[in-house]
């Protein structure tokens, strides 16, 4: 790998979570049995990020204390003998080394991404939406930051994970304007935040995973506020793609949205049916639940 820090924006109010999210951050909602931005960094591991950069915001303390030492906690796990839960808990604190920088006002996705300038440097980088989760990979699914690692390596420029969409979800996406190189990739000519169907460029949509050269920070410098008056990153993609170069990976495994509840419930769904511990149970009771409903 050649990128080895990662930026996970966390700083959004989960409005569309409320009332769940009124007095916890939404990052904190429990898929299955852990956070989501737990799997979120889970899958920075996997790809060998180890240095990991969370931007936060004003009330998202318990956050912060997810990914540090409970004292109190693992004594009372360790007094007790439970020493499965203790192993996990601590397992926790000590899977990257975590920093917090906070978002001081709600000015947009790319101003959270520009707040990481300082701690990533000069350094190519990874910035993971903590909404969308990506699985550990099964069978012959693609390890995600690692393709798109594998391009960045070649064309030395930036790289974004997209996916084919429906029409009807269109206008929900950042929508890339596309051309195939020379040599098989895939590389912008531009890029549509929420466009209407009969304005957008193609079907291939972002989708929450992008790998960054330092370059952004100076597009987003120079991009002026956009839809609901935020800094959107998908304008300074844009810039960068007319002046250095932006490539796209086009991810063929499942991207799981959290963000919203009916796509939290099937999200929720397939990570439970993916588990060694409770897929089989699970499967079963559905199954049956179906068939009963059925009847």
């Amino acid at each position: 790998m050649a990128v080895r820090k990662a930026v996970i924006p966390a700083a959004g109010l989960g409005t569309r979570f409320l009332p769940a999210t009124k007095s916890q951050p939404k990052e904190m909602l429990p898929v299955v049995d852990r956070p989501g931005i737990q799997y979120v960094v889970e899958e920075a591991v996997r790809a060998g990020l180890d240095d990991i950069l969370v931007i936060t915001s004003r009330g998202k303390a318990t956050l912060e204390d997810h990914f540090d030492r409970s004292i109190e906690l693992e004594a009372h796990l360790e007094r007790t003998g439970k020493t499965e839960y203790l192993e996990e808990v601590r397992a926790i604190s000590e899977m990257a080394d975590f920093h917090y920088v906070r978002q001081k006002a709600p000015l947009g996705f790319g101003h959270a991404v520009l707040l990481a300038k300082q701690h990533v440097g000069d350094e190519p980088f990874v910035v993971m939406v903590g909404d969308e989760i990506v699985p550990d990979p099964q069978g012959d699914e693609p390890p995600l930051i690692e393709r798109m690692d594998e391009i960045y390596e070649k064309q030395q420029a930036s790289v974004i994970a997209v996916q084919e969409v429906a029409r009807e979800d269109i206008h929900s996406y950042g929508v890339i304007d596309p051309e195939e190189t020379a040599d098989g990739f895939l590389k912008l000519k531009g890029m549509v935040e929420k466009p209407a169907v009969e304005d957008a460029p193609s079907n291939l949509a972002s989708r929450g995973r992008y790998l960054f050269t330092p370059a952004i920070f100076d597009a987003i410098e120079r991009t002026s506020e956009g839809v609901g008056g935020e800094i959107q990153l998908t304008d300074a993609i844009r810039l960068l793609a007319q002046e250095e170069g932006v490539f796209a990976y086009v991810h063929d495994g499942p991207i799981l949205d959290v963000g919203k509840k009916l796509d939290y419930l099937k999200a929720t769904v397939e990570l439970a049916l993916r588990r060694e511990d409770l897929g089989d149970p699970f499967r079963t009771w559905l199954q049956e639940r179906f068939a009963t409903q059925d009847r």
